[in-house]
């Protein structure tokens, strides 16, 4: 009787042990149950994210094929315009040194002794050759600096 006694008490620890530890596992496993619900969901933010980045390159690299082309559209005008420009200001640099020459042509062909309602006149062509000096000088120094 002893040894059934023993024996029962011996299941009975046992029972105990496999209940604590069936209700340890159950604890366990309801905690991976939650850990994994919100491992599904951290994974579908992924996954939308991933699609909103995906989008958002895509419409970037529309953006920037659109920006490409709209400058070099804008570059080839810039450099129509500069060429316009430069051939301008050398067609004017060769009217000015032709009015200049025809100034300093007149100013020689002019005699040294007039009369005195004359000068102004003269003077009238020697400050027309200044002036006309000046352009030519300040034109230079713009092309100097657009050269630069």
């Amino acid at each position: 009787m002893t040894i059934t006694l023993i024996a029962d008490a011996l299941v009975a620890c046992l029972l105990v042990a496999t209940i604590i530890t069936c209700f340890v596992l159950s604890k366990r496993i309801e905690r991976l149950k939650a850990d994994e619900s919100a491992m599904r969901q951290t994974i579908g933010a992924l996954i939308s994210a991933t699609d909103t980045a995906e989008r958002a390159i895509a419409g970037l690299k529309l953006t920037l094929g659109d920006c490409d082309r709209t400058l070099a559209e804008r570059l080839q005008t810039a450099e129509r315009y500069a060429a316009d420009l430069a051939q301008q200001i050398e067609a004017g640099q060769v009217v000015m040194e032709r009015i200049g020459q025809i100034v300093s042509a007149a100013s020689m062909v002019a005699p040294k002794a007039e009369p005195a309602p004359e000068k102004p006149a003269l003077s009238r062509m020697a400050s027309a050759a200044d002036a006309a000096a000046a352009i030519r000088a300040r034109a230079a120094r713009r092309l100097e600096g657009q050269a630069a």
